[in-house]
Parts: C-alpha cells; structure tokens; sequence
C-alpha cells in the first residue's frame, strides 16, 4: 500500500465563515486526531487530497507541521450533497504496525447462472489489518452459485493479513431465482391496482 504525501497547514479560524474562507483559497477543513493526542486542526490543499481520496482507505503522510510526517486514514469525509466538493475532513493518525478496523470494498467477479439473479446486500465488509498495508478490496467469486445459494461473511477469502471484522454470519449476497423472484412484484402491483380500483368504485358510490 502506498503512501500519498501531502501537505498540511494549522487552521486557527474556526466556525463556518472561516471554513467558507478556507474552501474559497482551494483547501479543506480537517481534524487530525488519535493516539491520545489533542486534535489538530488543519486545512489540505484540495485538489491533491480529492485526487488521494479516489483511492478506498489511502494512506496519508502529512507533511508541513513542524513535528515531523503523521501517517493517517480518512476516517470519515463530508462532502456538498448537490455539489460533490469536499466540505471537511477527520484524519486518524496511524502508526506503522498497528492495526487498525476498516471498511473495503466488495468486489463481486464471475457470472451469475443461468436463469438466476444476484441480489447484494452489502457493498463493503470490515477488515482488520496493518495500518499501512490495507487491502484495496476483496474479491468474492459468484462462478458456480447456484439458485437459492448465499455467501456469508465467513465465506470471504480475504487478503493476506486481514481478518474479518464483521458479523459471521452477515449475509453478503445470495442467488435468487429470476422468474420467481419476479412473480412476487407483479402480483404486489396487480393487488395495489386492485385496492385502487375498489376505492375509486367506493368514492363514486360515495
């Protein structure tokens, strides 16, 4: 896993004007945080840090702050809900060696069988592994599933170095049936009809 440098500057404005300020020169509110220190308030250049974040759990060596690079993980990220921008950032501080929880990505590969549909319940799944060596994803191989087959979380073959840390028994995807489970819906619709067209008779004779 790969480091991605990138320089930080203190932040002594506070409150949303002076996030506003920040956002308008180019950079982002964060908070760097962890290991028992008292969080440090920071503004990260933006385009450098929404090109690193492209990457699921990059690892971030933050520079620029008189006490040397912090390796930290982007452990939760805001964003503008129509504009996409990045509003604010927490970094968590990391050391290399330790472990640390985090979500990956699932990454479903193979065919689904004929005459089957793939329903999945869960994107990602949460690993434990060396803060500087994360998987970027876990692969689960749907070659061979049967109808009525489901992958549990204790199915996975993670990547080396990881361990699960979700639920064994969540459920992550299963194969259905395509023209069963396609029945269910049409006769929901046909009995919403129905319900309609009977009250729409009750109205008239109203």
């Amino acid at each position: 896993m790969s480091e991605v440098r990138i320089a930080a500057e203190p932040r002594t404005e506070f409150g949303k004007g002076a996030a506003r300020r920040t956002r308008r020169a180019g950079k982002v509110p964060a908070v760097l945080y962890g290991h028992g220190t008292d969080p440090q308030h920071i503004s990260l250049p933006g385009h450098d840090l929404m090109l690193a974040l492209k990457t699921p759990n990059v690892l971030l060596r933050v520079e620029g702050l008189g006490s040397g690079a912090e390796l930290a993980l982007p452990k939760d990220v805001q964003r503008d809900p129509i504009k996409g921008f990045l509003e604010h950032v927490d970094l968590l501080l990391v050391k290399r060696g330790e472990k640390v929880e985090v979500s990956i990505p699932i990454e479903i590969t193979g065919d689904v069988v004929a005459g089957g549909r793939l329903v999945q319940t869960e994107v990602e799944i949460s690993v434990e592994a060396e803060a500087t060596h994360i998987p970027q994803n876990v692969e689960l191989d749907i070659s061979g599933l049967e109808i009525d087959s489901q992958v549990l979380a204790r199915d996975l073959k993670l990547p080396a170095g990881a361990t699960l840390a979700a639920d064994e028994e969540l459920l992550l995807v299963q194969i259905v049936d395509a023209t069963l489970s396609a029945e269910p819906a049409g006769e929901e619709a046909e009995a919403e009809g129905e319900a309609a067209e009977a009250g729409a008779e009750a109205e008239s004779a109203e």
